[in-house]
């Protein structure tokens, strides 16, 4: 099973865990919930995001792409202010043709929001911080049933 390090924010113990698991990851020595922030692949996908308890923001993106590099640690920031309540799951473009296929990803960075494996919100191009936030919190918003 492939395991990641996350740093807890709270206690800055390192704790190591899988990328793709039932539940939400929490630290070993305080109990708070970790951002849970993973790559994955053509290979993986299924596994690591598309079975996640929690919402998933995916983030295709590219190591050349400028974009990309501003629109990281805003998304870094948001896996950390919702650690237990999302996952941030990357999507290396060039390395993952059949995903930005599947995707039809005509643009990068290209996020969007999977609940039980299915786009719920899509957010094409690099956009403000407020904006990225706001785009995430809309699309969290459970849905109204009448």
């Amino acid at each position: 099973m492939r395991t990641t390090n996350i740093k807890c924010p709270n206690c800055a113990r390192t704790n190591r865990i899988p990328v793709a698991a039932q539940g939400k990851p929490k630290c070993g020595n305080c109990g708070r919930p970790l951002p849970w922030i993973v790559d994955a692949l053509d290979d993986d996908f299924a596994e690591v995001a598309e079975q996640a308890d929690v919402p998933v923001l995916v983030d295709m993106w590219a190591t050349w792409c400028g974009p990309c590099r501003m629109v990281s640690p805003v998304l870094d920031q948001l896996a950390h202010e919702r650690a237990g309540d999302i996952k941030l799951v990357r999507v290396d473009v060039d390395r993952a043709s059949r995903l930005s296929q599947r995707f039809d990803v005509r643009s990068i960075p290209t996020l969007m929001i999977l609940r039980g494996g299915e786009v719920i919100a899509r957010q094409p191009g690099a956009v403000p911080a407020p904006q990225l936030r706001a785009w995430l919190d809309g699309a969290l918003v459970p849905e109204v049933r009448t």
